[in-house]
C-alpha cells in the first residue's frame, strides 16, 4: 500500500499536492461495501500556514453556502437534533462537544501537554454500517502556536477532504483563540485516501488543472467570507424547517 506525505504552505496547496500524489501513486482495487472500485493510498498532507490566503480551493464540489453549512455542522452542531430524533447515528460535533472544553483547559493548564486529544470513534461504531470516518484530533502547542493533527480511517479525496480540512482548521482557529495562541500547522492523515470509480473523471479534471498551473484558490477574506455570511439566514431557515417537520 502506498504511503504518501506531502506539504504545502496554504491549505489549498497542501490539498492539491495530496490529490496529485494520490493520482501518481495509488492502487486500484475493489470496494465491495459500496459495490464499486476505488483508487487508494495512505496519505498525510500538511498545511504549514492553513490560514494563509488564498485559502479556499477551487477544486472541490461545494459553494459558499455548503461550506458555511458544513462549518456550522462541525463547529456549532446545527443538525445535532437529527441524532436525537434517530435520523442520524451521530454528528462529529455531537461526539466532540463535551471534550472541547476539557481540551482547552488542558492546554491552558500545560501548554506542553501531549494529552489534548479528542476521540471521535466510540463503541457504537462497532455495530453500524456507517462508522465515523474521522477518528481522533490532537492539539499541541509548540513554538508558541497551536498545531492540529487529525486522523481519518477513510477519506474521499475529491468530494470530502477539502471541506473536512477547512472545517477542522476553523475549529483549530477557535481553540487557538480560546487558549490565546496563534494557529500553527494543520496535519491531515487518511489511512484510506481514495477516489471512487464514479468520480474518476472529476479526479482527472482536477489533476489537469493542477498540472496546468494558474490560480487554483479563492480568497477567503473579502470574498468567500462575505458570501458565507450572506448564506447564514438561508441556512438558519433551512434548519428551522427541518426542526418543524
Amino acid at each position: 500500500m502506498h504511503e504518501l506525505l506531502v506539504k504545502g504552505n496554504s491549505l489549498p496547496e497542501a490539498y492539491h499536492n495530496a490529490l496529485l500524489a494520490l493520482y501518481e501513486n495509488n492502487d486500484e482495487l475493489p470496494c465491495p461495501d459500496y459495490n464499486t472500485n476505488q483508487k487508494e493510498a495512505s496519505v498525510t498532507f500538511v498545511a504549514e500556514k492553513p490560514l494563509q490566503e488564498p485559502m479556499i480551493s477551487k477544486l472541490f464540489i461545494g459553494d459558499p453556502r455548503s461550506l458555511e453549512q458544513y462549518r456550522q455542522e462541525m463547529l456549532d452542531g446545527i443538525l445535532d437534533f437529527e441524532v436525537e430524533r434517530g435520523n442520524w447515528e451521530y454528528t462529529y460535533h455531537q461526539r466532540m462537544e463535551k471534550q472541547i472544553p476539557w481540551l482547552i483547559s488542558e492546554l491552558q493548564r500545560n501548554p506542553d501537554s501531549r494529552r489534548a486529544v479528542v476521540i471521535i470513534r466510540d463503541e457504537t461504531d462497532l455495530d453500524t454500517e456507517s462508522p465515523a470516518c474521522l477518528q481522533i484530533l490532537q492539539y499541541m502547542i509548540r513554538g508558541g502556536a497551536l498545531h492540529c493533527k487529525v486522523v481519518f480511517r477513510s477519506n474521499d479525496a475529491t468530494k470530502a477532504s477539502f471541506m473536512n480540512a477547512y472545517a477542522l482548521v476553523m475549529l483549530q482557529k477557535r481553540i487557538a483563540e480560546a487558549v490565546g495562541v496563534p494557529v500553527g500547522s494543520y496535519t491531515h492523515r487518511a489511512h484510506s485516501y481514495h477516489v471512487y470509480e464514479r468520480d474518476y473523471d472529476m479526479f482527472e479534471g482536477y489533476i489537469k488543472r493542477i498540472r496546468a498551473g494558474g490560480e487554483l484558490a479563492y480568497y477567503y477574506d473579502g470574498d468567500w467570507d462575505e458570501q458565507m455570511e450572506e448564506a447564514k439566514p438561508g441556512i438558519a431557515q433551512m434548519v428551522e424547517e427541518l426542526k418543524s417537520r
